[in-house]
């Protein structure tokens, strides 16, 4: 008997293909939580990504043996509720790994550079050369706070481009930095001294509110910060108010406390850069996302 597997949010046309050659599967886009409740038993596998709420309520009514989330995250599923009934919980941070660190090399150029501000410039028919006199990412000193796998890739990336590397993250030692031809540094001295600080955390209760008014007044007046990992790290009226006071230079989110974040007051600034959580929008990484989790579910039944 094939397993059956319930898909919840789109994934990829080709991770769907891979998922029908061992088992049966049913797309189920655009329901309310209730009527997922509703449909959820006899599935032995889910599929979500970000939309799909996986609740308690959910977890109980179902004969799920395991849930496949494609994407990085596991804040949208009750993982004790997954453990209290014995289900599998998988997901797959490694598919969006190139395109994170290549937004964020194409952020930091961005920022530098005024890309943004000079393409709209043209758009309105003017020809504004010396405005945009920018800034190189060459010589610079970039703080990386993360040390995994986008922090790694984007360091390498940045050595590329003749940067200096800090990098800070609890779970390496300086001999784990020296490798990545990077130093090793305390947050509050990776503040200090980096030109560019750039997020590669998880958002936790510890990392909450992590960059706040005390950590921003360390950083340089001419420093710029990035988030590309996950709203809330950042204290977003406290850099709103910084980036107003020109306190720092400049800033890119691509992720906010509140998403979509509406009528926020960062969008009145011209010195940040605004995305629409781009961080795995690649069709390369929109693949892999689902791919990834399709072949963990897959082995997981090759297992059971």
């Amino acid at each position: 008997m094939k397993p059956k597997i319930l898909i919840t949010d789109k994934i990829h046309p080709v991770a769907i293909k891979e998922a029908t050659a061992f088992a049966e599967v049913e797309e189920f886009y655009g329901h309310s939580p209730e009527e997922i409740v509703e449909k959820i038993p006899g599935y032995e596998a889910l599929i979500v990504r970000s939309g799909t709420r996986v609740t308690r309520g959910l977890i109980e009514a179902s004969d799920l043996k395991i849930i496949g989330r494609a994407g990085v995250g596991l804040d949208n599923i009750d993982l004790k509720a997954t453990e209290e009934k014995g289900i599998r919980v998988v997901n797959s941070p490694e598919a969006s790994t190139i395109a994170v660190a290549e937004l964020v090399i194409g952020s930091m150029i961005t920022l530098f550079r005024r890309i943004h501000h000079a393409d709209r410039s043209m758009r309105e028919g003017k020809w504004e050369r010396d405005r945009f006199i920018g800034n190189e990412l060459y010589g610079k000193i970039l703080g990386i706070v993360g040390f995994g796998r986008i922090g790694k890739e984007v360091g390498i990336r940045a050595r590329a481009f003749g940067m200096d590397i800090l990098v800070h993250d609890p779970n390496i030692t300086a001999e784990d930095a020296k490798e990545f031809n990077a130093e090793y540094a305390e947050l509050d001295e990776l503040l200090r001294r980096s030109d560019i600080v750039t997020l590669h955390i998880p958002l936790t209760e510890d990392t909450r509110n992590l960059i706040d008014e005390r950590e921003i007044g360390l950083m340089k007046n001419s420093a710029v910060i990035l988030n590309i990992a996950r709203g809330g790290i950042i204290n977003e009226s406290v850099l709103y108010n910084a980036l107003k006071e020109n306190r720092i230079n400049g800033a890119v989110l691509d992720v906010f406390e509140k998403e979509p974040p509406g009528e926020n007051p960062l969008k009145d600034l011209e010195n940040v850069v605004l995305l629409p959580h781009l961080g795995a929008s690649t069709n390369e990484a929109q693949i892999n996302a689902g791919t990834v989790v399709v072949e963990k579910i897959r082995n997981f039944f090759r297992e059971d």
